[in-house]
C-alpha cells in the first residue's frame, strides 16, 4: 500500500517487526479491522480511504467497488457518507470469482460477475474501473436523483465521460437497476458543478421542459465579454437557475449574489433560485419557476447577451476538453469548480 496519509492493515507478527505481537494486538494501540488484520489505533476510520483498505484486508480476489473505488480514483464529492452527512456507508466489495469471503462489518458484498477488464490496481488496492463503479452506484440509488448526481459528479473530476458509460452500460444487460441506469444516463451532463444543480435540474426536467437544460454554461454580452455563469439556463426562454446554498450567505458571496441579480435584470434574463432545503418543499422552487416563464415569456425586444464563446475562451464543459487540457490551463480554467 503507497497511497499517502492511508495506513495499510498488517498481521500479526511474532517478532513484531512487520505487525503486532499477539500480546500487543490485544493492546490499545492497535485495532482490529478484520479477522488476523490489525492497524495501529491512531489510524482515522473516519478517513473513507481509510474505511476502505480496512474492510478490503485479506479480501484476496475482490476488488473495492461503488463509491470507496470512486473516491479512490480522485471522486472528491464521493465521501462515503449518507445523506445525513453523518452516517458512514458500507465499503462495496465486488466479489468477481472469490466467493468464500465472509460478511464483514462495514462491507456490503456485490456477487455481479465481473468482466475480465473491471478490475484494476491503484497505489496498491484493487479497485473496480470507474464505469464498473458509477453503474453500480447508479443501479442501486434509492431514486433517480440519486443515480444521476452518481454520473454528474463522476464526470465533474473527468472520471468518465457519456459515452464511454453508456456504452460499458450496454454490457450490463439483465443486470438489476437497469431502467435507471439507462434512465440517469439519458439525463446526465458533464458539465454539473454539484450535486445541488443536478437535483435542481432534475426537478426542472421533469416538471416539462421541452428542451435541454444548459448546465454551467457562461453567458457573455455582445461584445464578447463574460458576464456570469448559471448553473442552469434555458436558452430560447431566457430563463436562468441557480441553486442558492449555505455558502451563499456569506457576506462576499451574497453581495456578488446581489450584483448578479441586479446585472441580469438589465439583461432581460429571469433567474429563478432553489433554496438549500427546497428539495422538500419543491412545489415552491416549481412556482418560481413557472412565474419565471410566464415574466420571460412577456418581454419584448432584442437580447443583449449571448451564449456564443468568443476565441479568447476556453470551452471545458465536455470531459474530452478538460482531460485535454494542461496543468496551467485547467489552474485558470477550472478555478470555479475547484471546489
Amino acid at each position: 500500500m503507497n497511497r499517502p496519509g492511508v495506513v495499510a492493515p498488517v498481521r500479526i507478527d511474532p517478532s513484531g517487526s512487520l505487525g503486532p505481537t499477539p500480546g500487543q494486538a490485544r493492546g490499545p494501540r492497535w485495532r482490529r479491522v478484520g479477522p488476523g488484520w490489525y492497524v495501529p489505533a491512531g489510524a482515522d476510520a473516519a478517513v473513507p480511504e481509510q474505511r476502505t483498505v480496512e474492510v478490503m484486508a485479506g479480501m484476496s480476489g475482490s476488488a473495492a467497488t461503488g463509491w470507496a473505488a470512486l473516491r479512490w480514483v480522485g471522486g472528491r464529492w464521493f465521501n462515503g457518507l449518507a445523506s445525513d452527512g453523518r452516517t458512514w456507508l458500507d465499503v462495496p466489495v465486488a466479489l468477481g470469482d472469490e466467493r468464500a469471503v465472509r460478511p464483514r462489518q462495514g462491507a456490503v458484498l456485490s456477487e455481479d460477475w465481473l468482466f475480465k477488464d473491471d478490475v484494476t490496481r491503484i497505489d496498491g488496492l484493487r479497485v473496480t474501473i470507474p464505469e464498473r463503479s458509477v453503474t453500480y452506484e447508479a443501479r442501486r440509488a434509492r431514486d433517480l436523483i440519486r443515480a444521476v448526481q452518481v454520473i454528474d459528479m463522476a464526470a465533474c473530476d473527468d472520471l468518465v465521460d457519456l459515452g464511454s458509460l453508456g456504452a460499458y452500460a450496454e454490457r450490463l444487460r439483465g443486470r438489476p437497476g437497469m431502467k435507471q441506469l439507462r434512465h440517469a444516463v439519458g439525463l446526465a451532463d458533464e458539465n454539473v458543478w454539484s450535486p445541488q444543480e443536478t437535483a435542481m435540474r432534475i426537478i426542472w426536467t421533469l416538471e416539462g421542459v421541452p428542451r435541454p437544460l444548459l448546465c454551467n454554461r457562461p453567458v457573455f454580452d455582445l461584445t464578447g465579454r463574460h458576464l456570469f455563469t448559471p448553473d442552469l439556463l434555458d436558452v430560447e426562454a431566457g430563463v436562468a437557475g441557480e441553486y442558492d446554498g449555505v455558502v451563499h450567505l456569506e457576506d462576499g458571496r451574497r453581495r456578488r449574489d446581489l450584483d448578479r441579480d441586479e446585472l441580469t435584470r438589465r439583461l432581460g434574463i429571469e433567474v429563478v433560485t432553489m433554496m438549500a432545503g427546497d428539495r422538500r418543499e419543491t412545489h415552491r422552487f416549481l412556482g418560481r419557476l413557472r412565474g419565471a416563464y410566464q415574466r420571460a415569456r412577456e418581454r419584448r425586444g432584442p437580447r443583449a447577451w449571448t451564449i456564443e464563446q468568443p476565441a479568447w475562451w476556453v470551452d471545458t464543459s465536455t470531459v474530452a476538453r478538460r482531460r485535454a487540457l494542461t496543468e496551467r490551463e485547467r489552474s485558470v480554467w477550472l478555478r470555479r469548480r475547484a471546489g
